[in-house]
């Protein structure tokens, strides 16, 4: 079993994303709706909102719309009785059920299935919360006059990328198979672009977009059968590392902190109706990081497994073979990534309690 959480390392991580000279001030006093607020990318940001109001007396106000509110409080358990957090328990899928007088100034659209393991088992929710979720979201942003609405895509969008477009800008587009189940995310996800950029251009609908690529970091939840957290979860206990396949498929890896801070870049300088890839220009492949991770706790005995059985392969299947972003776009906002992919692991295993 996992050792107790040190929450230490998430709270050095919000000191670093407020520490940067964004107009952090363009936040005072807002209702701020936030869409999967419990998931990985959106509870980082939830925190830092909480954390604006606690350094910098922001006097922000947070709906966190969730599903499961039983797995919302366990991911917020340190801010509990607070005023400046509310929870709104529904599927946003269905229309949004906000108080007839509910201000919203800002929205982040954030809930959706984004593990591999969803899209064969259940594709119509995974697209489901991208396609019909952010029509509705558009909806209430165009019904309270919003500041700003910051969707968040995918670089699957990307599809699988010619070799000579590596790293990808954010026109750099590959193909998808759409009679493919396993296309159910980054198909939606494009589908859902193309609606946000729809809605700017029929309303006048301030949104900006950002395609996070493989994001890593504390509080990945620990069933998460996604490489990066099961690879860490298996690392931390002890346990021999499983590949499925040969490993070669690769992905711009990049630490949430950085990741956070990019959202906020895109959301407070982006410029509307754009896409911005964030992640990191360095690719691994999945080979590459389970060896360096071995490398990292080399007294520990730990080996690779590799598995090639069709079953397997099959469950572990993903459209898209190669991921790393051309992330110039996104500097010229004045955003680079800082942490470095050791750093990034050492902070996640103390933060799961270390090695045993």
């Amino acid at each position: 079993m996992i050792k107790e959480l040190n929450f230490s390392i998430i709270r050095e991580d919000l000191e670093f994303i407020i520490s940067h000279d964004l107009p952090w001030e363009n936040f005072n006093d807002s209702t701020i709706l936030v869409t999967g607020a419990a998931g990985f990318l959106a509870s980082y940001m939830v925190e830092t909102f909480l954390h604006l109001n606690d350094k910098q007396n922001r006097n922000i106000k947070i709906i966190a719309l969730v599903r499961d509110k039983e797995r919302a409080l366990k991911r917020f358990c340190h801010y509990e009785n607070r005023e400046d957090i509310s929870f709104l328990v529904q599927d946003v899928c269905e229309p949004i059920q906000l108080k007839k007088k509910e201000n919203i100034d800002y929205i982040i659209h954030a809930a959706s299935q984004a593990s591999p393991e969803y899209y064969e088992i259940d594709p119509i929710g995974t697209l489901s919360a991208n396609i019909i979720g952010t029509l509705n979201l558009l909806k209430i942003a165009d019904e309270k006059n919003i500041k700003n609405f910051l969707y968040f895509s995918s670089g699957g969008v990307l599809g699988n990328i010619e070799e000579k477009n590596i790293p990808a800008k954010e026109t750099d587009y590959g193909y998808l198979d759409p009679l493919e189940v396993g296309s159910c995310y980054s198909e939606s996800k494009r589908m859902a672009e193309n609606i946000c950029v729809s809605w700017h251009t029929q309303h006048n609908t301030p949104i900006k977009i950002v395609r996070p690529s493989y994001i890593y970091g504390p509080a990945m939840r620990q069933d998460d059968e996604r490489v990066f957290p099961k690879f860490i979860s298996n690392i931390v206990n002890g346990r021999n590392l499983v590949i499925r396949g040969t490993g070669e498929k690769t992905r711009g890896f990049c630490y949430i902190s950085d990741a956070t801070l990019a959202f906020f870049t895109v959301l407070l300088k982006g410029r509307d109706c754009n896409a911005y890839n964030v992640g990191t220009e360095k690719e691994t492949s999945i080979l590459e990081l389970a060896n360096l991770l071995i490398e990292m706790h080399s007294n520990k005995n730990i080996k690779i497994i590799k598995k090639y059985d069709n079953e397997v392969v099959k469950e572990s299947r993903s459209v898209v073979q190669r991921s790393c972003f051309d992330i110039s776009k996104i500097n010229q906002l004045g955003w680079r990534p800082t942490c470095d992919l050791n750093n990034g692991i050492k902070r996640m295993i103390d933060f799961y309690g270390g090695i045993k």
